[in-house]
Parts: C-alpha cells; structure tokens; sequence
C-alpha cells in the first residue's frame, strides 16, 4: 500500500470516528413508567460529545422520547418513530404547547436503527450532548426531566395516558445494584380519613420490624393511594427517650416536636430513590429500639370528606453492608411566622444559610459531608431553587440547581458524583418565587398556598444531624422598614402598595440584615449564631460546541492537506 493509500486510509478511520458512531455498549438503564413498559438504555462519550440512545416500548405504535424544560410538553424537544406499513420513520421534533409538536427545520438526531417484533419497539438513536439547535435542549451534568409517550398504532395522535414524565441524570448516573438478600418493609397509615380541611398534617409514631443485627437501607419507594391528597411525607428518627407509640395531627400534642431526625422524605411527582453502592441508611443494631414519626400532608384542596388514605414509603433493605452509614440534612429558610412575600412580584428571593462551621457546636465528632443526593422543596409559587457551595468566603460551585423548579415534579435527584462539603463551608439555598398574580401577601408556613425553601442533602458517613438552617432577625427587619413594633408592621405589610420599587426595598433589606443560623442535632441540642447572606453567583454553563473538538477537526485537515500535496 503507498502512503497516499496509507494516509487516505487514516482520513476515512478520523473522518469515521468523528461524524460516525459505533455501536457502544449501553450501560445505564431506567424504566420511565411504573408499570414497566417503557425502557431507556443509555451511554455517551463527553470527548467526542455524542450520547446514544435505545427506546424500547411495549407497543406496536409510534413511540416518543423527549427532554423538557419543567416536565411538561411546552418546550420540549422531542423524538418520535415507530414502523408502520410504508416502512420505518424518525423525526426530530419540538413542542410549543400540549398539540402536535412541530418538525425541527435541522435534524440533529440520527436514527441507527429501529426495530418491531412481538408487540414492542425498540427505537436507537443518537445525538450531540451541547445541541447548538434552538429548539434542542442541552444535555449537562445536572438531571434532566425526561417525557415519554407511545400509541397503539402508528397514526401519530393524541397519547392519552400513555405517556409520563422521570428525572434522570443521564451523564451522572449511579448505577444500581440489587442485593441477593433483599427484602423490604413498609412504614403507612393505616385506614385514615382524611379531614375534611385544605391542609392537614397527620403523624404516626411507629416501630420498624425487629432486626438481630445491623442491616442498610438501599432504597425507598413511595406507596401513595392518593395522589390528589397527598402533597408530601416526611420519615423522621426518634430519640432513644421517646417510647410512646401514638398517632394524631402534628404538632399539637406537648413535645411533639422530638422525633426530628430526617431519614426519608418524598414530595409530589418523585419516584423511587436509590441510594449509591457505597451508603445506606442504617437499621437495625444499635438503632434497633428506636421509633419513626411518619408526616404525611394532606392537601385537601376541594375540603372532600371520608377520603380514607393508607399512603406511606417501603424500605428494601440488606444484610450485606455498605461502607458507609448515611443520613439526611436539612438546610434552607427556617418555617417560623413572620416572613412575608409580596404579591405582584415576578422574581422574588428567599435564602436559607447553613454554615458548617456551628455543627461542633452541637456535636462532639464531626465529619465532612459527602453529598450524593438532593430534594429541593418549595410550594405553588416556586419557580427556581439553587444551593450555593462557599469556602473561604468564595462561591466555589452550585452544589445543586433546579432553574425551572416544577412543583408537580418533585423528587430526590443523585448529583451523579460525590460533593464534598468541608466543615467550615457554608451553603446558601436561595428559592426564586413569582406571585405576579396574586393579591396578598405569601407567609412562609404548612399550606400548599404558604411558602417554604428546603433543600434536603442526602451525604455520607451519617452524624446525628437534623438541620443547618436560617431565620432573618425580623427585629432588625421591623426596624429597616420603619415599623419597629410587631403589630404594625404585620399591618403595614399586609396593607402596603406593592410595586418594583417597594418589592426592591424589601428584598434588598431581607438579603441585607443578619440572619438567625441554627444547627441541631437529633436530641435537640441547637446552636444559634449570626450569618450574612453572600451573593449567589450562577456558574456560567459552557460553550455550545459541534461533536468534534477542535484539536480532531485540525488533524483532519493536515491529514486533507497531506493528502492534496502527495497526490501531486
């Protein structure tokens, strides 16, 4: 062969390697419905920026994937194909409401093969990860929410309830593992009516099977009978002085309030959660004769009465354990009377502080975190929900970012990778809010219709932690706004005339006054200490770039080049 042939040779393998794509190995794997009909495996490559697809549906229809914005069709970009009579067909497409989304002018997906047998179709594909197409959503490190859809022929019509909406981290995905040795146990209400009131908390106090030693939990499934009823549950640790099994609406009985430990939660639209292969959540041993407070929230909006409810989580556990014991932190904007969002605003702040330097305070063996998972929480007015990173008085990450927060998709999401959280940090969780169409004031507190700003961290090696939040000192803010005594300034703020102008004094004085930073632990110890909010930075995110780097695309031409000058 002559070195023309040679380097020619080499041309087509780069040429190949960069706009063509092998058959990989799909190694991440996810059924988006519950039922089990839909499955995507997936697997990428971030140098050469392609991620590769295999949709596999139960159907003999048409068949949609697509990646959204807030979980919903508006905005979504979108696949759909299938195998009809005239053979197979592929378009690349987006949605602009909930009707027919319209084919993309540039079709950046590329059908690699599509197949139908036996009732099912399975549908390969691939793309570019950083889509430089308007209408393509970029692929990035943080989760996605995906949207599926299937008919049962191939006239592409209206989906009915076939279809449905899973967050994924596609390029931070844990893998998971099911042990030989799993079993599982339920904790639920049990035949409960349901009050005829719009917010209702009931709480169980209640008793884990027993166990003869030490076993992990590796995932938590939610079991809800109710889903128009239930908005959120909560699955707290009690301490070893609490004994009395009981059940009754939260916070009304005297030290109702001790079981605090966070150990599982669950909000409207999560799914299952798994926690990595290398923690879990430990029962069991040493923590055999403990009890568990479950917290459900009734959002009882239509006030319907003799609604009976036995909703509640399952726990599979194993005896084969993890290397590390985990656990979860609250952190964001302490729930106490007295904080007020205006109407009339479209981007309004709140922050909740955590400095991690105050948890000695409270504890005698402290650890770093290392933060895996994340479950941000507002209510009806939350559109945007970050939690800043700092160290050394430097914004150094966004340890996790929701920038179009869902309150109908709710749910515990893996960072795909271990954060570090150093004792010293502080983390910020800042909630944006719009309330351009209300009236009246917003009050953080327990109703769908109040506010709150939560962000649960799920890390590892667990410490008897239960929550690293803030309070503005309202003292100070009363005095800021003019109207040093209590009840004039509740009167004030409920008959003020809201506009840009006074929205931007407010806000600007909550983000200026001390805050309240408070850490406790399990047995209620509490540290109280002062914080200023710093300013939370958004991390740019990188460049729009085509599938081949510049450094390929460079060696390809001096090999186009060196071709040219040896043909003469």
């Amino acid at each position: 062969m002559g070195l023309l042939s040679v380097v020619l040779l080499l041309l087509l393998i780069s040429v190949q390697s960069c706009w063509a794509q092998d058959d990989p190995l799909l190694p991440f794997s996810e059924h988006l419905d519950p039922e089990q009909k839909v499955r995507l495996k997936w697997g990428f490559d971030e140098v050469q920026d392609t991620i590769l697809f295999q949709l596999t549906v139960n159907t003999s229809g048409w068949v949609g994937l697509g990646f959204s914005p807030k979980g919903g069709m508006t905005g979504a970009d979108i696949v759909i194909g299938g195998v009809g009579q005239d053979g197979s067909y592929f378009t690349d497409r987006h949605a602009v409401g909930n009707s027919m989304p319209v084919i993309d002018k540039q079709q950046d997906y590329k059908l690699l093969s599509l197949t139908e047998s036996d009732g099912q179709t399975v549908m390969k594909f691939q793309r570019s990860i950083k889509s430089c197409d308007e209408y393509d959503l970029p692929i990035t490190t943080l989760p996605i929410k995906l949207i599926y859809a299937y008919g049962q022929t191939d006239d592409i019509t209206y989906h009915g309830t076939r279809r449905g909406t899973k967050e994924v981290n596609l390029l931070r995905y844990m893998p998971r593992l099911t042990p030989p040795d799993s079993k599982y146990f339920d904790m639920i209400m049990v035949n409960f009516t349901v009050p005829a009131n719009q917010t209702y908390y009931h709480c169980k106090i209640m008793r884990t099977p027993d166990f003869d030693q030490k076993h992990h939990i590796y995932r938590i499934e939610p079991l809800i009978q109710n889903l128009d009823l239930v908005h959120h549950l909560l699955l707290y640790r009690c301490p070893p002085g609490v004994t009395e099994i009981y059940e009754s609406q939260c916070y009304t009985r005297v030290n109702s309030d001790e079981c605090m430990e966070v150990v599982a939660v669950w909000a409207v639209g999560g799914g299952a959660f798994e926690f990595p292969t290398v923690a879990g959540l430990p029962i069991g041993g040493n923590v055999d004769d403990v009890l568990y407070r479950l917290e459900v929230h009734y959002n009882n909006a239509n006030k319907t009465a003799g609604r009976v409810d036995n909703s509640g989580l399952r726990f599979y556990y194993t005896s084969e354990l993890r290397q590390h014991d985990a656990a979860v932190l609250g952190t964001g904007l302490v729930l106490a009377p007295g904080y007020g969002i205006p109407p009339k605003a479209k981007d309004f702040f709140t922050y909740g502080l955590c400095d991690t330097a105050y948890i000695p305070q409270v504890l005698s063996q402290t650890q770093d975190l290392q933060v895996f998972s994340v479950m941000l929480h507002t209510h009806l007015a939350g559109r945007k929900v970050r939690v800043g990173h700092f160290r050394g008085g430097k914004q150094i990450d966004l340890l996790a970012v929701d920038e179009n927060y869902n309150f109908e998709y709710q749910g515990v999401t893996n960072l795909g990778k271990t954060k570090t959280v150093k004792l010293g940090d502080k983390l910020l969780v800042e909630c944006t809010y719009n309330t351009a169409t209300r009236t009246k004031l917003t009050w953080g507190g327990l109703s769908t219709t109040d506010e709150m700003c939560l962000a649960f961290l799920f890390y590892y090696p667990a410490m008897n932690l239960t929550g690293c939040m803030s309070f503005p000192n309202l003292t100070a803010l009363r005095t800021e706004m003019g109207k040093p005594d209590l009840n004039n300034w509740l009167f004030m703020m409920s008959t003020k005339t809201w506009n840009d102008t006074s929205i931007n004094q407010y806000q600007q004085t909550l983000k200026r006054i001390d805050q309240f930073v408070i850490v406790s632990d399990s047995h209620k110890n509490i540290s109280r200490n002062i914080g200023k909010i710093p300013d939370l930075k958004v991390v740019p995110s990188a460049p729009c770039t085509s599938g081949c780097d510049s450094e390929r695309l460079a060696w390809i031409l001096l090999l186009v080049s060196l071709a040219v000058l040896l043909a003469f």
